[in-house]
C-alpha cells in the first residue's frame, strides 16, 4: 500500500505529510471528515510564543520560538508551490491591561520575560493608544512583542492540502481509521473498511487521538471547546496587530474581519455555541475595543482543542515500533506546525526522535 499512514487531516497531519513527501516518502492521509474540519479551521491563527508565555513552560517556549522562526520560509515554500498566500503577518503583539490589577499582573509577566532575555517592551497607556488609537482609553499599560503575529489558518489548510497533493500525497477524506494494526510490538497498518498495510503510522488526530489508543500507547488527549466570533471592523476602529486582553484576544484579518476568542470549556465533544460564551467574548472585546459594539457580526463557531494532562504536545515515537505521535497541541497547533512537520518527519525517517522534541515524547506519561 505505502510507507506512511497519517491519521488526521488537520494542519499537523497535512504538514507532516507534505514534509515527508518532499523527502521521498509515500504517504496516505486518512481524515474522518474533511481536511481541516476540526481545530485547524476553528483557530484564530495566532503566532505568539512570547505573548502567551506562562511561568512554567521554558522547554515549550524554545520549541514555539523555533517554529515561529521557521514560518517565513515555510509560508514562502507553500506559496511557491501552490500560488496561495497564507497571509503571514508579523507586526507584533500587544498584551494589554485594562485596570490597575491587570497592570500589576502584566508587570510580573513582563519582568519574567525580561529575565529570560526575551525581546519585550513595556508600553504606557499613552503609548498603547498611540500604537492602536481604537483601543479603550481605560487601558493602563501593555507588553509589546515585535516579530509575532498571525497567519490565516483557513487559507493555511487549503494551501497545505494542495501542497501535499502536488507532492504526491494521497488524501482520503471521509475515511475513518477504526484501529491501528500491530503485530509483535510493531505497527503493520491501519484498519478502515479494510486492513491496509503501512510501515509507519503517524497519529495526528487531535482531540480524537485517544479513540485510537492501544495497549502500550493510550494518549491522554481530551477535547477542550473554544468559541469564536468574527465581526467586520469599521475603518476608523480597525486594529493593526494582534491584541491580547485579560478576557479575550483580538485578531485583525487583512480582509477587515476581526476574530474574537478565548473561551475554554471542558465539555467533551460538544461543539455547540452558547449564549454565555458569546457574552463573555463580547464583554471582554468591548472593554478592550469599544467600537466592537457597532461592528457587524459575520460568523460564530466553536472548535475542539486537543489538550493533554500537562497541555504540552505529544511528539515522537511510542512504545510501539513504527507508531509516531504528533498530537495534543492544545492552543498551539498553528504556531507549532512548521517545527512539528520538520521534527516528526525526521523522527519517522531516522527511527529516532530529534533532541528538540525529546521532552515531549509520549512515554513521559508512563510514570
Amino acid at each position: 500500500m505505502g510507507q506512511t499512514a497519517i491519521i488526521g487531516g488537520g494542519v499537523i497531519g497535512l504538514g507532516v505529510a507534505w514534509e515527508l513527501a518532499r523527502r521521498g516518502e509515500r504517504v496516505t492521509v486518512f481524515e474522518r471528515d474533511r481536511v481541516g474540519a476540526g481545530a485547524s479551521s476553528a483557530a484564530a491563527g495566532m503566532l505568539c510564543p512570547m505573548a502567551e508565555l506562562d511561568f512554567v513552560e521554558d522547554e515549550l517556549l524554545a520549541l514555539k520560538r523555533d517554529s515561529l522562526a521557521r514560518y517565513p520560509e515555510f509560508a514562502r515554500a507553500l506559496q511557491a508551490l501552490t500560488d496561495l498566500d497564507v497571509q503571514l503577518r508579523l507586526e507584533g503583539t500587544l498584551s494589554v491591561a485594562i485596570d490597575r490589577d491587570d497592570a500589576a499582573d502584566l508587570r510580573r509577566h513582563y519582568e519574567h520575560r525580561r529575565s529570560l532575555d526575551l525581546p519585550v517592551e513595556w508600553f504606557s497607556g499613552a503609548q498603547v493608544r498611540a500604537a492602536e488609537p481604537a483601543l479603550s482609553p481605560r487601558i493602563q499599560a501593555a507588553i509589546y512583542v515585535p516579530g509575532e503575529g498571525q497567519v490565516d489558518n483557513r487559507l493555511l489548510v487549503t494551501a497545505l492540502a494542495r501542497a501535499a497533493y502536488l507532492a504526491g500525497v494521497e488524501i482520503r477524506e471521509g475515511v475513518e481509521v477504526q484501529e491501528i494494526l500491530t503485530n509483535g510490538g510493531r505497527v503493520r497498518g491501519v484498519r478502515t473498511s479494510q486492513d491496509l498495510p503501512f510501515e509507519h503510522v503517524v497519529l495526528a488526530a487531535g482531540a480524537w487521538s485517544r479513540r485510537l489508543g492501544l495497549p502500550g500507547f493510550n494518549p491522554p488527549v481530551r477535547p477542550v471547546r473554544g468559541e469564536m466570533i468574527a465581526v467586520m471592523m469599521e475603518p476608523g476602529d480597525a486594529l493593526g496587530c494582534v491584541v491580547r486582553a485579560p478576557d479575550c484576544y483580538l485578531v485583525p484579518r487583512a480582509d477587515g474581519r476581526l476574530l474574537i476568542g478565548a473561551t475554554s470549556d471542558e465539555v467533551g465533544f460538544d461543539t455547540r455555541i452558547t449564549a454565555g460564551g458569546l457574552f463573555e467574548l463580547l464583554r471582554g472585546a468591548t472593554e478592550t475595543l469599544p467600537g466592537v459594539r457597532e461592528f457587524e457580526v459575520v460568523e460564530t463557531w466553536a472548535g475542539l482543542r486537543p489538550g493533554t494532562l500537562d497541555n504540552d504536545p505529544i511528539l515522537g515515537h511510542t512504545a510501539i515500533r513504527g507508531l509516531v505521535a504528533a498530537t495534543g497541541h492544545y492552543r498551539n497547533g498553528i504556531l507549532l506546525l512548521p517545527a512539528t512537520a520538520h521534527y516528526i518527519s525526521e523522527a519517522v525517517l531516522s527511527g529516532s526522535d530529534p533532541d528538540a522534541i525529546a521532552g515531549f515524547g509520549p512515554r513521559r506519561f508512563d510514570r
